[in-house]
């Protein structure tokens, strides 16, 4: 039986998600045995070196070399943010709370593109949007407090406000990525590059330079793999493959849940019920401002073409 693109992309989307959803009990995982910029070191090399090997099977490795000066200060500034500070915050965030907390707590990075697009790209939102960074970010409170201000005296807030500005960083590299018209694979590697030198200077000034334990190396390659490297490169086939982009994105909704699945039974943390009504509200929210987006667009084509 022929298989068409769209069907591919399902099959490259789902493939994404599937390993995207495994990497919160990853980080977990890892982080017992490594300090969080230890783990970004090595997960980092991990993915650069998988990166380069994409790029060598391609036969498109000469693209390391044909950019220009600007192009090379851009990946510069980009790997400053991605892989450097955003993983470095990001694994100081899951150091300090529990997987089921930081996840969809970083899960809410989709909302605040939208609202730093409103200064950092002129963009306007409507009243859709701003009723969905009500919800989601109820939804972040329902989780952080446990659902009751007493469950507060137990929560990482230092955990917390890291899990939120990492949504910052990531916002920030999406936003400024938008800029670039590279090869996004290229383009990618170049910023790990770019940001490697950060974040050895960062783990030589933190924690000292020494050799994980095989269970620590681990959990930085499969990190390096899964959700820094191959998981990108497999999201932008389902992308390209798709008859419509939207009909392969919904299918990142199913990830936060499924993570709550590993979660428990990889990590063994006791899913809350609050957990899951807060991830509840968050993914309600970016159904919101999804909806409210397309909608915007539609409205404003047809002022184009009116």
């Amino acid at each position: 039986m022929h298989m068409t693109n769209q069907h591919k992309a399902y099959i490259y989307g789902i493939a994404t998600v599937l390993l995207w959803s495994t990497v919160a009990s990853a980080f977990k995982l890892s982080l017992k045995h490594l300090e969080p910029a230890q783990l970004l070191l090595f997960s980092s090399l991990v993915s650069a070196l998988a990166l380069t090997a994409i790029l060598a099977f391609q036969g498109r490795l000469t693209l390391l070399f044909s950019y220009t000066r600007e192009q090379y200060l851009h990946s510069l500034l980009l790997g400053l943010i991605n892989p450097f500070l955003y993983y470095l915050v990001l694994f100081e965030a899951y150091d300090r709370l529990p997987a089921q907390m930081a996840q969809p707590i970083n899960y809410t990075w989709a909302l605040t593109i939208t609202f730093l697009s409103i200064p950092l790209l002129g963009q306007r939102i409507g009243v859709s949007e701003i009723l969905a960074g009500f919800v989601c970010y109820s939804g972040v409170v329902v989780i952080s407090t446990r659902g009751s201000l007493a469950g507060m005296q137990a929560v990482s807030l230092a955990g917390v406000g890291l899990a939120l500005f990492s949504t910052v960083l990531w916002s920030l590299y999406w936003i400024y990525n938008t800029r670039d018209t590279r090869d996004p694979v290229a383009g990618l590697l170049l910023n790990f590059l770019f940001g490697l030198p950060f974040i050895l200077a960062w783990c030589l000034l933190s924690t000292g330079l020494t050799l994980p334990s095989p269970a620590g190396l681990a959990g930085a390659a499969y990190v390096g793999l899964f959700e820094m490297g191959v998981t990108f490169v497999l999201w932008l086939m389902a992308l390209r493959l798709s008859e419509n982009t939207a009909r392969v994105g919904y299918l990142i909704f199913l990830s936060p849940f499924l993570s709550l699945v590993f979660i428990r039974f990889l990590v063994g943390e006791e899913i809350l019920a609050s957990t899951v009504a807060g991830l509840g509200l968050i993914v309600a929210g970016l159904f919101l401002q999804q909806a409210g987006a397309t909608r915007r667009k539609g409205r404003e084509g047809r002022m184009r073409t009116g």
